[in-house]
């Protein structure tokens, strides 16, 4: 073994313990090696002492007592003691990892821990993933349904599945492992969260956005929010199966995609924008530059010709903060062919509008808003609130002329997703933006298991504004059956 400051495999039978002091009277887990209590079943941890249980876990989920952190906590500490960080840094992950568990077996012998071999292979893995992962979080992560991790101090972690929230029995060790797990995660795209810097914006490596506000913003402990991402991207075929969108408006959207309108996609907090446009972004050529500003690098290109942009907070003295406003500002001299913002959330509204009505047909960007009209509102109100002394109508023509479509995503009360508008931007009559809907989504009612039913339905736009665009690429014949398909369905349904 490596680096190791003390001996386990002593042949003088002594349980000579690693840290003097360190064992506190056993808890209920802890027993004599002369004396073990009756074996648990491989299903059930550590005995729970009345009172002392857990969250209710999820389905499927171990509980864990008090007794089993308690037990963790020990041999964790122990563990620290005994092996030498620096030599671990220098070893791969999977050698890493089976150093620490043969040490971490010797531990729990020399011990005296009596546990099931599930408990002990679990407590192995916590133990593994609190030095070289990201602790309790680790399993969480590894879940593929899971669709946002929330944790509320070291005690309350809730996760979302299926479009509803679910409290586990996951816990941290105390605050102070949370924090240093939010640390990790946040040094790895070189930013920082501490009392003096508590609010950060970050990533994982595989794209989920992290967020957190760590005390003294937090009363209860650091707060840490992870938006996660499929391993599977999902495409717009697979929005059709999951019934986001009907195939005729899944065409309609890859015809927008491929003819290089300018679109926004608009929607509420965890609607699927950023899936949305990841779809959309699909149908992009391979042979096009494509610039992309985010404030957390999230969007997933699987073009070849990618730049990638992300914002930079300011540093502990204030200065070197680069905005999204800088970003995008800097891509127009950086011969880009379309320009992609992963959220408008401010000024840069303004410089996008501008590249979208320069040469960069294609351009496209997220943003909050609850309906397709509200999203051109939002976009008129944060040119506005970026200083700039325009008329309204000024600022509303330059919105007709820059924006093609906007493409409305919902979430649902029971949970679900949809496009709910397809929606293009005609032009101006007076003062007013003159918008037309090409599909709609309507919901009809509920089943008797509580989710909603409805349908997308066209509104017979016959030839959209984009026609001769589409016309341009070549997909004029395709754009006109899926309209056609989408007017017969619409027959079919009412008759």
């Amino acid at each position: 073994m490596f680096g190791k400051r003390g001996s386990f495999g002593q042949s003088d039978g002594a349980s000579k313990p690693v840290k003097a002091g360190a064992m506190a009277p056993p808890p209920p887990a802890v027993a004599p090696a002369a004396a073990p209590p009756p074996r648990q079943d491989a299903r059930t941890p550590v005995h729970v002492p009345p009172g002392q249980g857990a969250a209710t876990p999820m389905p499927g989920e171990r509980r864990k007592s008090d007794g089993y952190y308690d037990v963790k906590s020990s041999i964790f500490s122990a563990l620290i003691e005994t092996i030498d960080l620096s030599q671990l840094a220098k070893l791969d992950s999977e050698t890493a990892r089976e150093e620490i568990r043969d040490i971490v077996g010797d531990i729990i012998q020399l011990k005296a821990v009596v546990m099931s071999i599930s408990e002990q292979e679990e407590l192995l893995d916590d133990i593994c993933n609190d030095v070289l992962g990201y602790g309790p979080l680790e399993p969480l992560l590894a879940r593929d349904d899971i669709a946002d991790i929330m944790v509320n101090g070291a005690n309350t972690t809730y996760i979302e599945v299926a479009g509803k929230v679910h409290k586990t029995g996951i816990r941290f060790r105390d605050n102070a492992q949370l924090m240093n797990i939010c640390q990790r995660i946040v040094s790895q795209v070189g930013r920082r969260v501490d009392e003096a810097s508590p609010i950060c914006d970050a990533r994982l490596p595989d794209g989920s956005r992290v967020n957190v506000i760590a005390p003294p913003l937090a009363i209860d402990g650091p707060t840490l929010t992870i938006r996660k991402f499929k391993k599977d991207k999902l495409t717009l075929g697979q929005l059709v199966k999951f019934g986001s969108i009907s195939p005729e408006g899944a065409t309609i959207l890859e015809i927008v995609g491929k003819s290089r309108c300018n679109v926004i996609v608009s929607g509420g907090t965890g609607s699927g924008k950023t899936t949305l446009l990841n779809c959309l972004t699909a149908f992009i050529e391979s042979d096009e530059r494509i610039i992309t500003c985010e404030d957390a690098a999230e969007l997933q290109l699987q073009q070849p010709h990618v730049v990638r942009l992300e914002t930079r907070p300011p540093n502990l003295e204030g200065e070197g903060q680069v905005t999204m406003r800088d970003l995008v500002k800097n891509c127009l001299r950086m011969r880009p062919e379309r320009i992609i913002v992963g959220e408008v959330r401010g000024p840069e509204a303004f410089d996008l509008l501008q590249a979208m009505n320069t040469g960069h047909d294609g351009s496209m960007g997220t943003l909050h808003a609850n309906s397709p009209r509200e999203a051109l509102s939002r976009v008129e109100s944060m040119i506005t609130m970026g200083g700039y002394t325009l008329p309204s109508r000024t600022i509303r023509e330059m919105i007709c002329a820059s924006v093609d479509v906007v493409v409305q995503a919902a979430r649902l009360r029971d949970g679900s997703r949809r496009i709910t508008h397809i929606t293009e931007v005609v032009g101006m009559e007076g003062d007013v933006i003159v918008t037309q809907d090409l599909f709609l989504y309507e919901i009809l009612g509920e089943d008797e298991h509580g989710k909603l039913i409805g349908r997308h339905r066209s509104t017979g736009i016959g030839r959209p504004r984009f026609w001769d665009r589409a016309r341009y690429y070549g997909e004029d014949k395709r754009l006109a059956a899926a309209l056609d398909a989408a007017e017969a369905n619409e027959i079919k349904t009412f008759t």
